[in-house]
C-alpha cells in the first residue's frame, strides 16, 4: 500500500524495491556442521540468514525451529534434515509437523551428500553414506571430508547443474514418498529461494 501527502507520492520507488528484495531466513539444520557450513556460503546483500546446527532428530528439529521463531520475524523458516537411519515415524512426523506449523523443509534421502553429488552428475541409485564420500572424492579430485567450510565455494559454479538434476530426480517419484524415495532431495527448493536474492 502506498501513502500520499498533499498530493505528493509518499514513497520512494527505489526504497520499495530495496525492501522487496531484503529477506530474512532462519535455517535450522539437523547436522551441526556439514549443512550449516554449506549454507553459510550464501552471502548476498539482499539476504540475512540465521543458521542453527542442532544435531537432533527431525521431529526435535522442527520443535526447536518453532521455538526459535517465537517473538521474531523471519520471511522464510526452513528445516534441513536427512532420512539417514531415523525411524520412519520420526522422519514423516517431522514433515507433517513442519507443514502444520508453516515451516518449509529441505530433506534428503538418504544423506545431504546426495545434494553435493548432484552438482556433478545425475544420480538415481540408492547407495550408502560411505559411497557418497568415495564418489565425491572422485568428482572433486581431492579427498572429501564432512564439515568442509569451503564446500559452497567449491561447488558454487555447478549449482545450476545440481538444481536441474535434483528436479529431474524428484520428478521421477509420483506421487512422492519422502521416507521411501531413495535417493531424493528437496534441498534445491531452499537453494532456489536463496539464489533469488543473489543479485
Amino acid at each position: 500500500m502506498t501513502r500520499s501527502s498533499k498530493g505528493k507520492r509518499g514513497y520512494n520507488p527505489r526504497e520499495v524495491a530495496t525492501r522487496e528484495i531484503k529477506q530474512t531466513f532462519l535455517i535450522v539444520c539437523e547436522g551441526s556442521k556439514t549443512e550449516p557450513n554449506y549454507f553459510r556460503g550464501f552471502r548476498f546483500p539482499g539476504l540475512v540468514i540465521e543458521i542453527k546446527g542442532l544435531a537432533v532428530s527431525p521431529v526435535q528439529l522442527v520443535d526447536e525451529a518453532n521455538q526459535l521463531v517465537q517473538g521474531k520475524e523471519y520471511d522464510q523458516v526452513w528445516c534441513v534434515f536427512d532420512r539417514d537411519d531415523w525411524p520412519i515415524d520420526n522422519f514423516t512426523g517431522a514433515l507433517s509437523k513442519a507443514r502444520a506449523k508453516g515451516i518449509k523443509v529441505a530433506y534428503t534421502n538418504e544423506a545431504f551428500e546426495l545434494w553435493y553429488l548432484l552438482h556433478f552428475n545425475y544420480h538415481d541409485t540408492a547407495i550408502g553414506r560411505e559411497k557418497y564420500k568415495a564418489k565425491l572424492t572422485e568428482n572433486l579430485g581431492k579427498t572429501y571430508f564432512k564439515n568442509d567450510p569451503t564446500i559452497y565455494s567449491t561447488l558454487k559454479a555447478k549449482t545450476d547443474t545440481a538444481i536441474h538434476n535434483a528436479k529431474r530426480l524428484f520428478a521421477q517419484y509420483e506421487p512422492p514418498n519422502p521416507a521411501e524415495d531413495n535417493p531424493s532431495t528437496t534441498v534445491h527448493l531452499l537453494v532456489e529461494q536463496l539464489l533469488r536474492f543473489s543479485r
